[in-house]
């Protein structure tokens, strides 16, 4: 046994010292796999989006992602929703106890900042039920009956004092505007092609996912992805042509939206607009006149409910059944976990920690983990990077923020990768030589029992109509079951989108039919799943695109319970 490590050990050094070769290697032409040529606009996609023309891989969008009516066009801030006004009551009669494993339900009733009740639904509202002092956290069930009510169900997952806590994210009129924004408009953002010609000069151009959004008046660039097919256009220079594409960066956040759209959505609105008779609450202006931030994001007030005790079964503390061991395949339940002394602990599979170095290196000895994805599914690398002193970063002499970055410990044979995905992606300038396509990369990973996959993407789509990101995912999922069908011992873990963004440009409705998206893609795949949306949701902590490291740290755990589940 001590032969076959020391065999295993010594082969993965030779392989680290492989890899970080072949990074560290420049990309040639050849093997970025563009094929860049004039496209003239007009032979684009009509204006009309066709919602059932998308690969098979995805169900139709129109049902898949099904929103309740959200009460049209309102012409008045004060006639949308209101976390102040707005109110919930227990479904049955107070108990002084409830035993732990049962449910507690709430009804809630929405109502418009006159203190009206709403007549249809929409309202995006988020539930949880808090214990501060055993640090615990779980996310309530909120089902729109589509009337203006909504019931709210909790879990009682834990003994002791909990208390229940609802946020109203957006009013259904800000959804609204969400929605016609999100399928109707091309893009919200643009980004910046940067061209570089033989003899040094320079041109910058407009880029972005279609031709009609880089405001071409002319040909336009196209790259095609040989492997994902995924075609991404720039504005044609004046004189360079298109091969000499060198960088690429963000650029601007496009104007998509009306003041009258900016108040549902913001919940900003000045004193002078306040008709007479507004309820004396809503009066709270702030420097300049501005009331800041009356609805997005906002505590409803009314808390009918606020302390419980729960009352144990026996001696346990948790209402944590027999679990199997967390293994790709498994149907994730609602919820699919909660916190308990500052641990996330998975309702359908037995989550371990890992405290120590020690267990960390142990888990992964042996194992090279690709992570593709986005800034947040970086977060886990760093995490990694700066608990395991003995995971040493390589220099790769490449832009940090999108990579690819690579730890390696070379006692147990670890290898950790980090890498962005493709365009669309917001990021400082960059060079296109970085910018390499999921399913390319996971096009020429042979797979194995020592491989580890997770891919982390989707706030950067949250900018284009959700055919965009749909498009993507189809041919992410047929390289993801490609990798499988050629080497079934691969693990692929799946993290899902974080909460953390209120604007039209990123919003956690827009993240909420990402995820969805996400969850269609990889069905029927013997993939593992991270709801990150959930484990960023269930404590009272302030919404953070990058969340804090408690958060990260329990992601990262339920991953290692994916790698290591015994």
């Amino acid at each position: 046994m001590g032969q076959f490590k020391s065999y295993k050990i010594l082969t993965v050094g030779l392989v680290v010292l492989v890899l970080v070769f072949c990074f560290m290697m420049p990309w040639p032409e050849l093997m970025l796999q563009w094929l860049p040529r004039s496209h003239p606009t007009t032979e684009y996609v009509s204006e009309s989006i066709n919602w059932d023309s998308l690969p098979q891989e995805l169900p139709n969008l129109t049902n898949l992602l099904y929103w309740p009516l959200t009460g049209g066009h309102r012409d008045h801030f004060l006639d949308s929703t209101s976390p102040r006004t707005s109110t919930y009551h227990l479904k049955g009669p107070a108990q002084a106890n409830y035993t732990l494993g049962s449910n507690l339900e709430a009804i809630l009733v929405a109502r418009d900042h006159w203190g009206r009740p709403k007549a249809h639904g929409g309202d995006l509202f988020r539930a949880q039920l808090l214990g501060p002092e055993l640090r615990a956290g779980v996310p309530g069930e909120v089902k729109d009956l589509e009337n203006g009510t909504y019931l709210l169900s909790f879990p009682l997952l834990w003994a002791g004092w909990a208390r229940v806590q609802v946020r109203l994210i957006h009013s259904s009129e800000a959804v609204g505007v969400l929605q016609r924004v999100w399928r109707g408009k091309r893009a919200t953002v643009d980004f910046r092609g940067y061209f570089q010609g033989t003899d040094g000069s320079q041109e910058t151009v407009i880029c972005n996912v279609d031709p009609q959004s880089t405001g071409a008046k002319g040909p336009t660039c196209q790259y095609k992805d040989v492997v994902s097919e995924e075609i991404w256009f720039c504005a044609q220079p004046p004189t360079l042509p298109c091969s000499a594409l060198v960088g690429h960066s963000s650029g601007s956040y496009l104007k998509v939206t009306t003041s009258h759209d900016e108040a549902l959505l913001a919940g900003n609105v000045t004193d002078q607009k306040l008709p007479s008779g507004i309820p004396p609450i809503l009066v709270l202006p702030a420097a300049g006149g501005i009331m800041s931030n009356l609805v997005t994001g906002q505590k409803l007030t009314q808390l009918v409910v606020s302390v419980l005790r729960l009352e144990p079964r026996e001696s346990n503390i948790t209402a944590l059944p027999s679990r199997p061991p967390c293994r790709p395949g498994h149907l994730s339940p609602k919820p699919s976990g909660f916190y308990h002394q500052d641990r996330w602990h998975s309702t359908f599979c037995s989550s371990r920690s890992f405290p120590t170095v020690d267990s960390i290196l142990n888990c992964l000895a042996g194992r090279i983990v690709y992570m593709m994805g986005d800034s947040t599914l970086r977060q886990w690398w760093e995490y990694l990077r700066d608990t395991v002193p003995s995971l040493k970063p390589v220099d790769l002499h490449v832009t940090y923020q999108v990579g690819p970055l690579m730890a390696v410990e070379t006692t147990q044979g670890t290898v950790l990768h980090w890498r962005a995905h493709s365009w669309p992606l917001r990021s400082h300038r960059t060079p296109v030589s970085s910018l390499h396509s999921v399913a390319r990369e996971l096009h020429g990973l042979v797979g194995g029992p020592y491989t580890v996959v997770v891919l982390g993407i989707g706030a950067h789509f949250t900018t284009f109509p959700p055919f965009i990101f749909a498009r993507r995912l189809a041919g992410i999922r047929a390289a993801v079951k490609a990798l499988l069908d050629r080497e079934p011992r691969t693990l692929v873990v799946i993290k899902l989108a974080n909460t953390g963004y209120k604007s039209v440009y990123g919003s956690d409705w827009l993240t909420l039919q990402v995820n969805r998206l996400l969850r269609a893609a990889f069905a029927g795949l013997r993939v593992a799943f991270v709801d990150a949306w959930e484990m960023t949701s269930s404590l009272d902590v302030p919404d953070n695109i990058h969340p804090r490291e408690l958060i990260v740290r329990n992601e990262v755990e339920l991953f290692l319970s994916f790698v290591c589940p015994t």
